[in-house]
């Protein structure tokens, strides 16, 4: 079961994504459930591997809002970096960037499945 203690721990910044959700930790936690099912980490993934900047970017963009929402700096960070890159269409290797996402995705998703 998540908890607001478990997602301090990980790293969220959770004062800040409660207030964005009235101070309803209930609603913060049940957000923060349906963001780890959001089929973009999919795409974005699939999109780094395929090396398809355009679909990356979408999934990516898409992710940094609702990530940047609920305080989920873990993952925003990584996933705010390679947006920009893949908005200035940077030609890179962004296997570190996908493999660095993928981690701190299993990480929150592990959180959410207890």
């Amino acid at each position: 079961m998540l908890t607001m203690d478990a997602l301090k721990a990980y790293g969220a910044n959770v004062q800040e994504g409660l207030g964005r959700c009235l101070n309803n930790e209930a609603f913060y936690l049940r957000l923060v459930n349906m963001a780890v099912k959001d089929a973009n980490f999919q795409k974005l993934h699939d999109a780094l591997t395929q090396g398809d900047l355009d679909a990356g970017f979408e999934a990516a963009h898409a992710l940094k809002g609702v990530l940047g929402n609920l305080a989920l700096t873990p993952l925003l960070a990584p996933i705010g970096e390679v947006t920009e890159l893949l908005r200035a269409r940077a030609p890179m290797d962004y296997a570190p960037y996908r493999d660095a996402i993928d981690q701190k995705y299993a990480e929150l998703t592990a959180l959410c499945a207890n």
